[in-house]
């Protein structure tokens, strides 16, 4: 692995793209989520996974972190669960009769936040600084998490059973929401040719999925994601597509300054990973829907005639002037 001084950014592309190819050879059907994975992480933003139970949600994750050199842990989210399980706590040493803190799971790079939903909103809150603010503070110290530093979160649809909907404030937190879809009739026959095949889920390196990029990479390749350059016209496009959802008659929320500024940044990682130094409105189309469908929020007379956020999203799109 390149050290942080001499990485490229052609070769961080290389390894980033790599990234994908090894996250397939453990999840079959599901390249959008995995492009959403590898954006997030050159965004330094966070990425909440919903599909129903079985779709490979978890598997997604623990592929992308073998693929990383990095450390990563993963917490089930329970109803019992506290936020001191999460975050860390201080715990009393008898030998020097003082208190130490004992680190919690989210000290790591990437933590995997499995069924974030079937946990009480209490618990969910405790994730809200350390995502925000990349820090955890307990008992009035803050204490600062690893870099990189990636949430990702999976959660099944809010009208199963046992489920409680995250808050406005932490879904905001997320820089995309990546839907999970059951797979094709052909995928779903290359998976279960796969499990015949001796595939094991539980053991990704009997796969051959292995470590193909580190912080140097990331580090490199966010360098060249900031240089990316941005037209005035694309971004008077993205801020257009954004006002455009405050004044939808089917919502009730639109998408926030914070929205259009996640949507952005997104744009320009794609446009970087597809190999170009400067954003088209392509770009900004591709990554709407993962980086505002969980930013606004239909009114209920709209919900009940059927209508979704990715059916107004696509309306906005189309309706949006495109710059030339």
């Amino acid at each position: 692995m390149t050290s942080p001084t001499t990485a490229h950014p052609g070769d961080a592309r290389a390894s980033l793209e790599a990234l994908r190819t090894e996250i397939g050879k453990a999840v079959v059907g599901q390249d959008p989520a995995v492009t959403g994975l590898v954006v997030a992480l050159l965004c330094r933003g966070h990425v909440l996974l919903e599909g129903v139970p079985g779709v490979a949600k978890t598997l997604l994750v623990r592929a992308l972190a073998a693929s990383l050199e990095l450390d990563t842990k993963r917490v089930q989210f329970t109803p019992d669960l506290m936020p001191s399980d999460v975050t860390g706590s201080l715990v009393y040493d008898a030998r020097t009769a003082e208190f130490s803190f004992q680190p919690g799971p989210v000290f790591t790079h990437l933590l995997l936040a499995d069924e974030i939903n079937r946990t009480p909103p209490k618990t969910q809150a405790a994730l809200l600084e350390a995502m925000e603010e990349r820090q955890v503070t307990v008992d009035g110290t803050p204490r600062p998490l690893p870099d990189p530093f990636l949430v990702a979160a999976t959660q099944n649809p809010v009208e199963y059973e046992g489920t409680y909907p995250l808050p406005e404030a932490q879904l905001d937190r997320f820089l995309l929401k990546l839907t999970v879809p059951l797979p094709s009739r052909e995928h779903e026959i290359d998976v279960l040719t796969r499990h015949a095949a001796g595939f094991d889920p539980r053991d990704l390196g009997s796969a051959g999925v292995r470590p193909v990029a580190g912080a140097a990479d990331l580090q490199a390749a966010r360098a060249a994601v900031a240089k990316t350059t941005v037209s005035p016209e694309i971004t008077a496009y993205v801020v257009d597509l954004c006002r455009a959802t405050r004044e939808s008659p089917s919502l009730s929320l639109g998408v926030s300054p914070r929205g259009a500024t996640a949507l952005l940044a997104t744009s320009r990682a794609w446009a970087w990973l597809t190999g170009r130094d400067y954003v088209i409105p392509d770009d900004v189309k591709a990554l709407a829907l993962p980086t505002l469908r969980h930013r606004v929020q239909l009114r209920p007379e709209a919900e009940m005639e059927g209508v979704t956020a990715d059916s107004v999203i696509n309306a906005i799109l189309a309706h949006v002037p495109v710059p030339r």
